[in-house]
C-alpha cells in the first residue's frame, strides 16, 4: 500500500455540483442557470402545463363530450355474489349492511343488483336498485326484492 494508491471507499464521496462557489470552481457566476429569464431567478416555479408562452396542449385540443352532473352511479352486485353470500352466512334476508360487511360495496356507494348468475335459494334482498332480470330471478326463487 502506497500513499499514491489510496482512494476513498466507494459511495463515501458525494459527486454533487457545488454551484455558486466562485469563478475558480467553474460553476460560479450564473451557477448553471443561464442568463436572465424566469428560470434564472430564485423562487421560480413552473406552472403545470406551461409551455414557455406557447399555447398549452390542454388549451389547443378541442373540447368534446358531456358530463351529466345529475348522474347516479351504482356499485354493481350480481346474483351469483348474492347466492354466495347467502350460502356462506346462511342468510334468508340480505340487507345493504350485509353487502357492505361482505366487502361487495362501501358505505357511501349505492348498490344495484344485476341479474348475472343463478339464484337457487329463497332470499329477501334489500338494495338501492334492481335490474329487471335480477328482480324477476329473486321473485322466481321465492324471495322479495325491496328497493330502499
Amino acid at each position: 500500500m502506497k500513499l499514491n494508491t489510496l482512494k476513498p471507499a466507494s459511495g463515501s464521496v458525494k459527486t454533487c455540483k457545488r454551484v455558486g462557489r466562485g469563478a475558480g470552481s467553474g460553476l460560479g457566476g450564473t451557477s448553471t442557470r443561464g442568463h436572465k429569464g424566469a428560470k434564472a431567478r430564485s423562487g421560480y416555479k413552473r406552472k403545470i402545463g406551461f409551455e414557455g408562452g406557447q399555447m398549452p396542449l390542454q388549451r389547443r385540443l378541442p373540447k368534446f363530450g358531456f358530463k351529466n352532473i345529475n348522474r347516479v352511479e351504482y356499485k354493481a352486485v350480481n346474483l351469483d355474489a348474492i347466492q354466495d353470500l347467502a350460502t356462506a352466512k346462511n342468510l334468508d334476508k340480505i340487507t345493504l349492511i350485509d353487502i357492505i360487511e361482505a366487502g361487495l360495496a362501501s358505505r357511501k356507494q349505492l348498490v344495484k343488483i344485476l341479474g348475472n348468475g343463478q339464484l337457487t335459494t329463497k332470499v329477501d334482498v334489500e338494495a338501492n336498485a334492481f335490474s329487471k332480470s335480477a328482480e324477476a330471478a329473486i321473485i322466481a326463487a321465492g324471495g322479495n326484492a325491496t328497493k330502499l
